[in-house]
């Protein structure tokens, strides 16, 4: 009898000490992150991610230019980016598409390898065309999350572009558009977010990398500490890609007392560029 008992009290004794370290382990893992009042995370501020992922998402070396040409000994700078020099070099980035090299379909590999080659003209950004997901998250310009628990919305500083994610299932996009339409959830700590009705104008970078309008985007923004979110999006579209794939990147937020987002509507910027050939002598 005595034995038995020794053996229940050993036992209990080791699952309160298992439980114990369960719950050291959890709390270690739960980052001591701002929150709100009903104890979600706390995203409201201004974003910026770094890094040269805009330039190329794939891991790059540096070069002198995307757009090139064939010159006496090796390609130079072609002639459209010439003057720009080094402002139009490209610096080097380990990249942040999980495996290093996106599963691109031979026809839309031949197509990015086109877009590449005619940068200038065709990157949505020179024209100030609407950035699209995801790369929206990491131009280098800031954004601002405005939470609260019944909203979630994304103001993006470049073209003056914005995301009003729905908390409940609007339904299928009623037209594709260049924002998407996005709709989100939380797991535990973690916003998931899932965007589509996208048109197939936009480009995650300055590189040529494209999509279709068949895209679908699945965001996860967890805090890892006060201020950075690990942020990781999964692209499916089998009109373009193999495979789905994914890129992942620290956000992190601004901190600075004053830290607000300016306006930077560059439409009037590009009109030039787009129409100066209809100006009448």
């Amino acid at each position: 009898m005595i034995s038995m008992v020794r053996t229940t009290v050993a036992r209990g004794v080791t699952a309160l000490f298992a439980l114990a370290l369960l719950a050291v382990a959890t709390e270690a893992q739960t980052p001591d992150i701002p929150r709100t009042p009903t104890g979600r995370p706390d995203f409201n501020g201004v974003w910026q991610a770094l890094g040269n992922a805009h330039w190329n998402i794939e891991p790059h070396a540096a070069s002198a230019g995307l757009q090139m040409q064939p010159g006496p000994v090796i390609p130079v700078p072609a002639n459209e980016v010439v003057n720009m020099g080094t402002l139009a070099s490209v610096p080097s980035h380990w990249g942040v598409v999980e495996g290093g090299v996106i599963p691109y379909t031979a026809d839309a590999l031949a197509r990015r390898n086109e877009n590449r080659e005619n940068w200038v003209t065709r990157d949505p950004e020179v024209k100030c065309y609407l950035p699209g997901v995801p790369r929206a998250n990491y131009m280098p310009y800031p954004f601002q999350i405005f939470q609260s628990e019944s909203h979630f919305f994304m103001a993006y500083e470049y073209a003056g572009a914005v995301r009003n994610v729905y908390l409940e299932d609007p339904g299928p996009p009623q037209v594709d558009s260049w924002m998407g339409q996005s709709v989100g959830h939380w797991e535990g700590d973690t916003f998931v977010v899932v965007a589509n009705g996208f048109n197939d104008q936009t480009w995650f970078d300055r590189a040529g990398n494209h999509h279709s309008y068949a895209m679908i985007v699945t965001e996860r923004y967890t805090p890892v500490s006060d201020n950075i979110l690990q942020y990781q999006a999964t692209i499916d579209d089998p009109m373009t890609f193999s495979r789905p794939w994914t890129i992942e990147m620290p956000l992190y937020r601004n901190i600075e007392d004053d830290a607000q987002l300016f306006e930077f509507n560059c439409v009037e910027y590009a009109e030039e560029l787009l129409y100066g050939d209809l100006e009448s002598e």
